[in-house]
């Protein structure tokens, strides 16, 4: 091979990718790209899947995604201010946050007791006590705990340092307080147990854990699961587990409905969609078609094309997520990133797999797309921690520290330059003729 062509190959499109990664703020403007994309697809879609229900309902098509758009707003607030804050403060945050989520969740079996409280609503056979109102207020306390089990657990294990090699200083008090924030989750929401389940195990592994250590936590998690199924209030659980797989005689009443008529909107579908807002089975047919089921709605607006264009998004916020991990120098932000990444990736997987019927229905949304304020709001201050640790990467700090102001910077703030003398004392300059 001679020379010239040697470079040519050199030189070519694959080269020129590993020069943008190499760049030092590569993670940062992936994570922005990749993450602004999901949310401007999630908007689109939830307009698209609600634009009909809800002119049908009160005459304004734009009610539900106006709502979202504010839900939007908020968390970009929230990923604007978790940008700013240090790394100290990040994990001072840790533990009152844990706080507050089991405050939250223990009020969801309290709620009767306080005054304009309420809990709901109900659908179907089972009893969806997952959103507190407190007066005009919607909170999710689930949702809060994933980020709150991320910062504080991440805090934990970076306190042990060695001693995590040792069962007795690693279990406590790391897997007493997970444990009583698993049950109280999993009592009202079996998927975001599992998703929880998933972004601990994601703290563990960046942490280094034995795998026998894996190998324990992995008996003790079936055997809850075993528990939290078959008792005798959570029935309609182990109704999803066992229709998922037989779809073949579904009604509306049946715990397969939805999931078949998943596979009816992915079908219709094809390569390329019936089109934008063009979709007839959200129109009542498929149920919850703007939250946990809406991944079906793009596939039978956009297509397979659509849905790669979603999971190529959802790849390039993973790969990101592990390569921020990778590269920063504190171990508790490559926990924290660790966690957060695996967190969203594995909640995008469970959706995805409930939708496509690889894995049973569980009722969790997809991150930055499903309609939802407190889903969206948390993950988009999550997203703002990883852009925050992409910039205190060892490239990406040098780089900004390098880097002079913004011209708009300078403008507002530098200092004016000084009169001369002769202008201030209202004399006219001795160079200048009559």
């Amino acid at each position: 091979m001679s020379v010239e062509v040697e470079t040519r190959l050199r030189r070519g499109p694959l080269a020129a990718l590993r020069g943008l990664l190499y760049r030092p703020l590569a993670s940062y403007y992936l994570l922005l790209s990749s993450a602004g994309l999901l949310l401007v697809i999630g908007l689109v879609m939830v307009f698209s899947a609600t634009a009909v229900q809800s002119y049908a309902a009160d005459g304004n098509a734009y009610a539900s995604v106006s709502r979202q758009a504010l839900f939007a707003l908020l968390g970009l607030v929230a990923f604007w201010f978790f940008q700013r804050l240090p790394a100290r403060t990040y994990r001072a945050l840790g533990t009152p946050l844990l706080f507050l989520s089991i405050a939250l969740l223990v009020l969801l079996d309290l709620v009767g007791v306080l005054p304009g409280a309420r809990i709901g609503p109900i659908h179907g056979d089972a009893t969806n006590n997952l959103w507190l109102y407190l007066g005009p207020v919607e909170l999710q306390p689930s949702e809060l705990a994933k980020l709150a089990l991320a910062l504080w657990g991440a805090n934990i294990l970076v306190a042990k340092g060695r001693a995590i090699g040792r069962w007795r200083d690693l279990s406590t008090p790391l897997f007493p307080v997970a444990g009583v924030l698993f049950l109280l989750v999993g009592y009202n929401d079996f998927g975001t147990m599992v998703c929880l389940l998933i972004l601990f195990a994601g703290l563990l592994w960046a942490a280094g854990v034995r795998l026998r250590v894996f190998a324990g936590l992995t008996v003790v998690a079936l055997a809850g699961f075993a528990l939290l199924i078959t008792l005798p209030g959570f029935r309609y659980r182990m109704v999803r587990l066992t229709s998922f797989a037989d779809s073949a005689h579904c009604d509306r009443q049946s715990s397969c409905y939805q999931g078949l008529h998943g596979l009816y909107a992915i079908a219709d579908g094809g390569w390329f969609g019936v089109g934008l807002g063009e979709g007839r089975l959200k129109w009542g047919w498929l149920p919850n078609g703007h939250n946990d089921f809406i991944f079906a709605v793009i596939a039978d607006e956009l297509g397979v094309v659509g849905c790669f264009v979603v999971l190529a998004l959802l790849s390039v916020l993973a790969y990101t997520g592990l390569r921020i991990a990778r590269r920063v120098d504190d171990p508790f932000r490559r926990l924290v990133s660790a966690g957060i990444t695996i967190w969203l990736v594995g909640q995008a997987a469970i959706n995805i797999g409930g939708v496509v019927g690889l894995l049973p229905i569980t009722g969790l949304p997809l991150p930055f797309i499903s309609d939802g304020g407190s889903a969206l709001i948390v993950t988009l201050a999550a997203v703002g921690l990883l852009a925050s640790f992409a910039r205190a990467e060892p490239d990406a700090a040098r780089a900004l520290h390098a880097r002079p102001p913004d011209r708009w910077v300078r403008l507002l703030w530098a200092p004016l330059p000084p009169l001369p003398r002769e202008r201030r004392a209202g004399k006219r300059s001795p160079g200048r003729t009559q």
